[in-house]
């Protein structure tokens, strides 16, 4: 009994023991430590936001005509007598050149014809002159005798009075009196009608001279002259050939300037117009239309398409812009003209702009500064920023206009913030990332955005490629 006692009271106490030996090591026992759950830190490539000088461009193609195309027609009819032995087409002929004669005979005959009228009207002017002269001298000697005749009649009235002299001296006076009186007016009369036919001769000189005038000019069109440097085109008569007025003669090509109406995308001319920063334009005033666009000073540069662009480039000129959108192309005409296109020609590398030959224009603006991003840079726009924090930002940008491989933010981006320009997998707002900064891809953006011609090899390196 006592025995059973004993082992009822151990067992207990031992469990009690054990229990509270275990809870004491619980508790004593220092608490497990945890890792932490994160994504691991991702390293990218970052360029600094900053305004850099950028070009505006846009490349149109089209054909080179001549900016001047003559089609020579005769004025006058005849038979041709000379045909000058370089008036072929594709001959190059200088300005003043006579290239074809008209048989003149018969208008020599009209011309020498107008000179006998002529000098017939200012031989019989002069005649008159001559004969107005002497009536007028007649004139002034009569009017005197008149005048003595008068007194001498007055002194014999006075006489008679008193009874001195016969009526008969008297009436012979007063005849003679009337006799000068008769001459004075019949010279009168003379002069009067001189300045009436002096009158009717000068408008005969000056009919005369009007006419000898169209003998000369329709004599001078039977000789054609070339009224500036000139290709020839087509020639359509031969020697020898009869004319009438109004025939086709020949093409004349001018040689100082060509036009290139490059028809530039719709979407493309957006970026060259940006530089008006929203100004309105009124296509119904020419003078404010011409201001507006020569404050673009857009620059041209055309290049032949096929030859190598170092040297078969020229400088060019927009001159104005086609008053239509192409509708099957969508494109807008831009015209441009190249002056001196057949100088400095070199045989196999740059030949000279001839008429019909395809080319390319690059337009494109002055730099200004822009906020500019590779277009790898922007994933459903939005950009990738990598903040102060050494995490990524997600952040959507406003652009402007995109570019080839550069796109021009309006919005959302301020100078020195850093650009992630690698894709970031997995991307999430908040990622740890460590930046290395693209020195060498940064300066690339900026040389490409200044780029003054990319079809002369100015820079011919895709951004995606630069490093």
């Amino acid at each position: 009994m006592k025995n059973f006692l004993k082992s009822g009271f151990i067992l207990p106490l031992i469990v009690i023991l054990a229990v509270a030996l275990v809870i004491y090591k619980v508790k004593s026992k220092p608490p497990i430590e945890h890792d932490k759950l994160q994504f691991p830190t991702r390293t990218v490539e970052v360029i600094n936001i900053k305004k850099i000088p950028f070009r505006s461009r846009a490349i149109a193609y089209g054909n080179v005509e001549p900016d001047v195309i003559l089609t020579v027609r005769t004025e006058v009819s005849g038979k041709i007598s000379y045909i000058h032995p370089a008036l072929k087409k594709g001959a190059s002929l200088p300005k003043d050149t006579v290239v074809l004669r008209i048989e003149p005979t018969s208008y020599q005959f009209s011309l020498e014809q107008s000179q006998a009228v002529l000098e017939s009207s200012l031989s019989s002017l002069k005649q008159l002159e001559i004969e107005e002269k002497t009536t007028q001298h007649s004139y002034d000697l009569v009017k005197k005798n008149l005048s003595t005749e008068k007194k001498q009649l007055k002194r014999l009235l006075d006489i008679r009075k008193k009874n001195m002299i016969s009526q008969s001296d008297v009436d012979i006076e007063e005849q003679k009196v009337l006799q000068l009186l008769q001459q004075l007016e019949d010279l009168n009369g003379k002069l009067a009608a001189y300045k009436s036919r002096t009158k009717a001769t000068q408008a005969q000189i000056k009919q005369s001279k009007t006419q000898l005038a169209q003998s000369q000019d329709i004599l001078g069109r039977t000789e054609i002259r070339l009224p500036f440097n000139s290709r020839i085109g087509k020639v359509s008569v031969e020697k020898g050939e009869y004319i009438s007025t109004g025939s086709i003669l020949f093409e004349a090509l001018g040689t100082q300037a060509v036009e290139i109406n490059a028809q530039l995308p719709v979407k493309q001319f957006y970026p060259l117009m940006v530089n008006l920063d929203n100004h309105s334009i009124n296509l119904e005033d020419p003078d404010e239309l011409q201001s507006k666009f020569a404050k673009l000073r857009l620059q041209a540069n055309v290049s032949l398409v096929g030859y190598d662009s170092d040297f078969a480039h020229w400088k060019g000129k927009l001159l104005r812009i086609s008053e239509s959108i192409d509708p099957q192309r969508d494109t807008i005409g831009l015209v441009v003209a190249v002056s001196h296109p057949y100088k400095n020609i070199i045989p196999g590398k740059r030949p000279p702009l001839l008429n019909g030959m395809y080319a390319s224009v690059e337009f494109y603006t002055p730099a200004r500064k822009r906020i500019v991003i590779p277009r790898k840079a922007i994933h459903q726009g939005r950009v990738y920023i990598a903040n102060n924090a050494n995490q990524l930002e997600i952040r959507p940008v406003n652009i402007l206009f995109m570019q080839g491989n550069l796109v021009i933010i309006d919005d959302g981006l301020k100078e020195g913030e850093q650009l992630i320009i690698n894709d970031v997998i997995p991307v999430m707002q908040g990622l740890p990332i460590k930046t290395i900064h693209a020195l060498e891809y940064e300066k690339s953006l900026a040389t490409i955005a200044l780029a003054d011609n990319l079809q002369q090899g100015a820079v011919q390196k895709d951004i995606r490629g630069a490093k």
